[in-house]
C-alpha cells in the first residue's frame, strides 16, 4: 500500500444532516494543516467488528481556509463493513488517526461550462467544487439527484447559496433523474462542457454509456464512485487461489482482499474504492456471476470476465443457485 502520513485530528462537532447521514468536523494539529482544495478526500483509520483497523476514504465536504477544520459527511449504509459505523459513533472529544487532504478528484478550472452530478451522498464531492466555481463566476449546473429530500444533506443550503445553478432530481416528488436526456440536452446545447460525477456504480454507468452514446468526447467526463455499490446484493461467496494453496470465505460485510489477507497473501492495494487498478488480480474460473464494482476496468475488459479488482468486486449466485466461487491466479 502506498505510504500515507497520518496524524490525531480531534472530532469537535458532530450534526445529522439527514436520514443515516451524519457531518463530522474534524480539528487538525497545528503542524498538519493544509487547505482542502475541491474534490479532495481524508483516508481515516477506523476500527472494524473484531477491533481490526482499517481505512476508509471519505471526502472533505467543507473546510476553513487554513485547513484547522475539516468536515467529513458519511453515510450508515446497512450493507457497511464496519467504517461508516465507526464514523457514526464518534463523539466531540473524540480522536481520529487520519490524513492531510489527498487529492483523486481534481476540478480543472477554466472550462466553458461545468455539470456537477451528484447521486445521495455524492454530494459530499461536489459541493465545495460548485462553490467554489460559483464563486469565480463560472458557468456551472449542479444536477443533485436522491430518492427525497430527507436523504439528501445539504440541499437547502446549496439551494439557499446558489440559486437556481442547483437542479434537484427527488424521486419522491416525481423528479427522477432521466440522466440520458440530461446528457442529450448537454450535448445539444453545451457541447464543451466538463462533466463531473460522484454517486452509486449505477449512476455512474448510466452517465458513461449516455455520454459515448451523444458522441461527447471522453477526456471531458470525471467521475468518483463510492466504492462499494454494486448490480447485486452482497452474498458469501468462495474466493481460491490456488498457486498459494488458499481457500477462503468472503462474507456479505467482507472483500475478497480481506478475505485473502486473512489467509496470509499480501495482494498490492492502495484505494480500496475500485479506481486505481493497483490490486487487479487475473480471474481463472468464476461459478455465478461476477459483480465488478469498480471503475478501473473498462466495460469491455469486464465483460472478458478475466480479471477483478479484489477491493470492491464479489461475485453473486447464478440461477442455478449454488453456492458462488472466485478462482484468481497470480499476476
Amino acid at each position: 500500500m502506498s505510504p500515507r502520513t497520518f496524524h490525531d485530528a480531534r472530532v469537535v462537532e458532530t450534526t445529522d444532516v439527514a436520514t443515516g447521514i451524519r457531518r463530522v468536523v474534524l480539528e487538525t494539529p497545528a503542524g498538519a494543516r493544509r487547505r482542502a482544495d475541491p474534490g479532495t478526500h481524508l483516508d481515516v483509520r477506523v476500527e472494524v467488528p473484531g477491533g481490526r483497523p482499517e481505512i476508509r476514504s471519505y471526502s472533505v465536504v467543507d473546510s476553513t481556509p487554513d485547513g484547522s477544520r475539516l468536515a467529513l459527511t458519511v453515510h450508515l449504509s446497512p450493507t457497511s463493513r464496519g467504517g461508516s459505523a465507526y464514523v457514526h459513533g464518534l463523539r466531540p472529544g473524540d480522536r481520529l488517526r487520519c490524513t492531510g487532504p489527498l487529492q483523486n478528484f481534481p476540478v480543472r478550472i477554466g472550462a466553458q461550462r461545468y455539470l456537477l452530478l451528484a447521486g445521495g451522498v455524492g454530494i459530499t464531492a461536489l459541493a465545495a467544487a460548485a462553490r467554489t466555481l460559483t464563486r469565480l463566476g463560472a458557468d456551472v449546473e449542479l444536477v443533485y439527484a436522491g430518492r427525497s429530500r430527507d436523504r439528501m444533506p445539504y440541499l437547502d443550503d446549496l439551494q439557499a447559496e446558489l440559486g437556481d445553478r442547483v437542479r434537484p432530481a427527488v424521486s419522491a416528488e416525481g423528479g427522477r433523474l432521466d440522466v440520458d436526456a440530461l446528457v442529450a440536452r448537454t450535448a445539444r446545447e453545451a457541447p464543451g462542457t466538463e462533466a463531473y460525477v460522484c454517486g452509486p456504480l449505477g449512476l455512474l454507468d448510466a452517465v458513461t454509456h449516455a455520454w459515448r452514446r451523444h458522441a461527447m468526447p471522453p477526456t471531458a467526463l470525471r467521475y468518483e464512485t463510492f466504492g462499494s455499490s454494486g448490480r447485486h446484493s452482497a452474498q458469501r461467496f468462495r474466493v481460491q487461489l490456488p498457486a498459494l494453496g488458499l481457500d477462503a470465505v468472503v462474507e456479505p460485510g467482507s472483500t475478497v482482499l480481506e478475505a485473502l489477507q486473512r489467509q496470509g497473501a499480501d495482494p498490492m492495494y492502495d484505494c480500496l474504492k475500485g479506481e486505481c487498478g493497483l490490486c487487479v488480480l487475473p480471474v481463472r474460473a468464476v461459478e455465478g456471476l461476477a459483480d465488478h464494482r469498480d471503475v478501473f476496468l473498462s466495460q469491455e475488459q469486464q465483460e472478458a470476465g478475466n480479471a477483478l479488482c479484489v477491493c470492491v468486486s464479489r461475485v453473486a449466485a447464478g440461477p442455478e443457485g449454488r453456492e458462488p466461487l472466485l478462482v484468481l491466479d497470480l499476476p
